[in-house]
């Protein structure tokens, strides 16, 4: 395991600017924004695809700083029910695999997207509770005829262009959110789909990260180091289904902190070692959402600590084997 930025951290800085800090801290992995929510600041296809000279600067950058990229990022919603976003969203997905296969890069992390309540909608549904039925009846037209169709057929482009595994950050307000709704689309669809497992989510709607990846084992294909603070008492008064601004954290349930600030250091060795037992051994990618501390200082203070606690080389033979 090898940890790593997400480089939209510091979108707004020159690629090699965060390529040069990444190195000062001895970090050599970074996991790129190509489309989508994450933007294009580091690398954008509609440029990367068509000027062969700016791809080789892209490239050169990379071997400069001695950096892999981890995965190409593109959380986006391609089934939205509105067909024009659907179509943009859709093309940064493609865009992403094409920009993938220029580099030699098998992996992209994106979102499962979250379709409308029928054909007519205008706006994302995304259901969480199984009565009154008209929520199963939700639910079935979303999975059978949005979802499993458009990743069947996404899966077929991707691996056309030289990339088998597409991570599907667990993420509420998108169908594939949780373990089940994982393994159900995997199953599905190939297991060309996996997971772009973040910690930050699970916590906060009661899920324990280590069981879950107890239970995904290899359907997990990348990894974001991001950490959640449940407020007891507020949880206590209005559950954890928050609907108040993510601004606005005195009166939230929940809300995201970097990496030790929501759970302790032994948290984080249960979940590096639950990690290394299943066979995963890729990024440990860090994504600084933390609203109580600056871009740099979550990024430092979750990086001492998840070098502290990675665990990077392969066990020595015990005495007794």
């Amino acid at each position: 395991m090898k940890v790593g930025l997400f480089t939209t951290l510091y979108r707004n800085q020159p690629l090699e600017k965060v390529f040069q800090l990444l190195n000062k801290y001895g970090v050599h992995m970074a996991e790129i924004g190509a489309g989508g929510y994450p933007g294009m600041d580091h690398c954008n296809p509609d440029i990367l695809l068509h000027d062969a000279a700016k791809l080789q600067e892209f490239k050169d950058l990379l071997s400069k700083y001695e950096i892999e990229i981890s995965a190409l990022s593109c959380h986006s919603n391609p089934i939205h029910p509105d067909a024009d976003i659907a179509k943009r969203e859709d093309s940064y997905v493609k865009n992403t695999i094409l920009m993938a296969e220029k580099l030699g890069i098998h992996q992209i992390n994106t979102f499962s997207g979250c379709a409308g309540d029928c054909k007519d909608s205008r706006y994302p549904n995304w259901v969480t509770c199984a009565w009154p039925e008209d929520y199963q009846k939700i639910l079935e037209y979303q999975w059978e005829e949005c979802l499993i169709p458009y990743w069947t057929d996404t899966v077929q482009f991707a691996k056309e262009h030289g990339v088998n595994k597409i991570g599907f950050e667990l993420h509420p307000g998108f169908m594939v959110y949780n373990t089940s709704s994982m393994l159900r689309i995997r199953e599905a669809v190939g297991k060309e789909l996996g997971a772009n497992l973040d910690p930050s989510h699970l916590i906060w709607q009661g899920m324990d990260p280590v069981l879950v990846i107890r239970e995904l084992k290899d359907a997990i294909f990348h990894f974001h180091a991001k950490d959640t603070k449940i407020d007891s008492l507020n949880t206590a008064v209005n559950g954890v289904l928050d609907t108040t601004s993510l601004a606005d954290l005195p009166k939230r349930s929940w809300y995201f902190r970097t990496v030790g600030y929501g759970n302790d250091r032994l948290f984080w060795c249960d979940v590096i070692s639950e990690l290394r037992k299943v066979g995963y051994d890729h990024a440990i990618s860090i994504e600084h959402e933390d609203a109580l501390m600056s871009d740099t200082e979550g990024f430092l203070k979750a990086l001492k600590l998840l070098q502290e606690v990675v665990i990077e080389t392969q066990p020595t033979a015990a005495f007794w084997a």
